[in-house]
């Protein structure tokens, strides 16, 4: 036996193996993991720290997602304050310098202008966020800013596939602008109506289609609806010609019930995320399912 052929041979594809190694990325949400599975594919394994059911608000540090963010090359979540209840203190237990170094945390919201940005902050105005509104993941323009961003963050903490992941986002930049086309034209009857919202989720959808956000359920962000609060929301909302009350998949349909029954104007439930509804699979069908609904509501 030729052993110096042999031991050639095992350091090939020891190589091999090294190099079609799949990297980990630990998502926050889910338009995240999302997006990444449309970038990268089978190139890398994706787990989600959050699901469309839960408030990513308010998310416990559990040790599951520590073990995850502990193996974790790449974390890609929303930032702008989103994450701040929780993040923190995962990136602390995890110990892992990856994901904490430069290169290994991408923040969505720091690759859009962001809207809302309060000129101060002051906790008795609720739920308020520095950067900015941090729910971008609504506007289909912004989705597209993030995918150019993050396709090259995973091509410089992955070089290996680096061709792979221009591919990739060549051909999810082809199907994401025909279907931005698509939905605009779609989503046309819908410009110029008026909404109430449960939280303020919604200000990019809303600036993208031409809503007009006329209340909210909840008097500050964060903070629970109240019934005086509700109360007041009555009135406006029979007389405005409200499209429809939104929330998300993961609220309470309590308040928007409630007022729906007093005003007349129908209550419905948006995905928010992938997976918020059962069609809401991944990002397309996310807006298709959301124009869908909010066109429903206008019949």
């Amino acid at each position: 036996m030729n052993f110096r052929h042999l031991f050639s041979g095992l350091l090939l594809s020891a190589f091999a193996l090294s190099a079609a190694a799949q990297i980990r990325v630990f998502a926050c949400e889910p338009e995240w993991g999302a997006l990444v599975n449309e970038l990268a594919g089978d190139a890398v394994t994706v787990d989600v720290a959050t699901s469309a059911l839960q408030d990513v608000h308010q998310i416990e540090a559990r040790p599951s997602l520590i073990a995850k963010l502990r193996r974790a090359d790449l974390l890609v979540c929303s930032g702008g304050g989103l994450e701040a209840g929780w993040l923190p203190q995962l990136i602390r237990q995890a110990g892992n310098a990856r994901v904490a170094s430069a290169d290994g945390m991408f923040l969505a919201v720091a690759q859009v202008t962001t809207l809302e940005r309060p000129s101060q902050l002051d906790r008795a105005a609720g739920d308020l966020h520095a950067e900015g509104n941090p729910h971008i993941q609504m506007d289909p323009r912004r989705v597209l800013q993030v995918a150019n961003a993050l396709a090259a963050r995973l091509q410089k903490v992955d070089a290996a596939n680096a061709t792979r992941y221009a591919q990739r986002l060549e051909d999810f930049s082809t199907r994401w602008q025909a279907a931005m086309l698509r939905w605009q034209q779609r989503a046309a009857p819908l410009r110029g109506r008026n909404i109430v919202v449960h939280h303020k989720s919604w200000v990019y959808l809303e600036e993208w289609l031409g809503l007009n956000e006329i209340g909210a359920l909840e008097a500050k962000p964060g903070v629970p609806p109240t019934s005086a609060h509700l109360a007041g929301l009555v009135a406006l909302t029979k007389d405005s010609q409200t499209l429809a009350i939104v929330r998300a998949a993961y609220q309470d349909a309590k308040a928007s019930r409630w007022l729906s029954e007093r005003s007349g104007v129908p209550a419905i439930r948006l995905p928010l995320t992938v997976g918020g509804d059962e069609r809401a699979t991944d990002l397309f069908a996310l807006f298709d399912v959301t124009i869908d609904l909010l066109l429903g509501a206008a019949q």
